[in-house]
C-alpha cells in the first residue's frame, strides 16, 4: 500500500504545484471570469475540487483509525468495479465530454475568493496528510467504499485514489482552457 499512496500523493502534489505556478498570479477578475454562462471559471474549478474532495476526508479519517465496517451494499453490490472504471474513464482529463456533478459538489455561484488557489493547495496538502495516515493493513483493491456524493455508488478504495487524481487533473485542464479562451481578461 505504501507505494500506491506514494504514487497518489505525488500526483496530487504535482497538480497543486502546477496550479500554484499557473494560476496563483491571476486577479480576482480573471479567477471569476467565465467563457460562457453555463461554464465554470478558474476559481469555480478549484472550488469544486475542494468541495468534492472534502467529502472524502471523514472516510479517510475513519479508515486511518480502523473505524469502518463495510455496509451490506458495499459487500453485495455487483456494480462496484463498473462504477469505479466508469468514473475513472468519465473523469479522465482525456475525456472531453461534459459531465454533470452532484448538487453536493457544485461550486459557489458567487464571486470566488482571490485566495482560491492557495486554498486548493492547502486542501491538497490536507488530503495528502489523510492519505498518508491510512493503515498499511488496508487493502485498497479489496476494500469497497461508498461514494460520498451518491450513496448507491460503490467502488474500490484503489479506484477512489485514481478518481481523486484524474478528477484534479481534469479540472486543472478545464481551468487552463478557461485562461486560453477568447475574451479572457488580460491585465492592462
Amino acid at each position: 500500500m505504501y507505494e500506491r499512496i506514494k504514487s497518489v500523493t505525488s500526483d496530487l502534489e504535482r497538480v497543486a504545484t502546477d496550479a500554484r505556478e499557473r494560476f496563483s498570479g491571476l486577479s480576482s477578475d480573471q479567477l471569476n471570469w467565465k467563457p460562457a454562462e453555463k461554464r465554470w471559471s478558474v476559481g469555480q474549478c478549484f472550488d469544486h475540487l475542494i468541495t468534492t474532495h472534502s467529502l472524502y476526508l471523514p472516510l479517510f479519517e475513519r479508515l486511518a483509525k480502523g473505524e469502518t465496517t463495510p455496509t451490506f451494499w458495499e459487500i453485495a453490490s455487483p456494480f462496484s468495479r463498473f462504477f469505479g472504471r466508469y468514473l475513472i474513464r468519465s473523469l479522465s482529463p482525456d475525456n472531453e465530454k461534459k459531465m454533470k456533478t452532484s448538487a453536493k459538489a457544485l461550486p459557489s455561484t458567487s464571486e470566488i475568493d482571490g485566495r482560491i488557489i492557495q486554498m486548493f493547495c492547502d486542501h491538497q496538502n490536507k488530503m495528502i496528510e489523510h492519505l498518508q495516515k491510512l493503515s498499511a493493513n488496508v487493502e485498497p483493491a479489496k476494500m469497497i467504499i461508498t461514494s460520498p456524493l451518491v450513496g448507491v455508488v460503490t467502488y474500490s478504495l484503489d479506484d477512489c485514489f485514481t478518481i481523486l487524481v484524474v478528477h484534479c487533473q481534469r479540472h486543472y485542464g478545464q481551468a487552463k482552457h478557461v485562461t486560453e479562451a477568447k475574451g479572457f481578461p488580460v491585465p492592462s
